[in-house]
């Protein structure tokens, strides 16, 4: 990625991750309702380009993915990624008590 960068980069996301899991369970609807629309159209901008990215090729393999002998078929698990987070495990955003698993968090060392 960025060389001396690589820690900054993911605790500044984390971070950002972590205010948005707060924001969404204790902020008032005066904060939370402009937060929203804004971080909305920034994770669904933010979904389209990666998966723009991981498009599949003329030979039904992804375009990000390949990697010689063992190019993964489309679709990727970064498609079937987005179809878990997006579309949801199953159960409906109203019938969750917590957020999805964020699969990019670090194991919380105190548990």
């Amino acid at each position: 990625m960025w060389p001396g960068k690589d820690d900054t980069v993911r605790r500044a996301v984390l971070h950002r991750l972590d205010m948005l899991d707060r924001a969404a369970g204790q902020a008032d609807a005066s904060t939370l309702l402009p937060l929203a629309r804004t971080e909305l159209r920034r994770l669904a901008d933010g979904w389209r380009l990666l998966l723009r990215t991981h498009r599949a090729d003329p030979d039904g393999r992804c375009a990000a993915c390949q990697h010689g002998l063992r190019a993964r078929r489309w679709p990727c698990q970064v498609w079937r990624s987005a179809h878990e987070q997006l579309i949801g495990e199953g159960l409906s955003h109203r019938e969750r008590t917590r957020p999805l698993r964020n699969p990019f968090r670090l194991p919380d060392p105190t548990r």
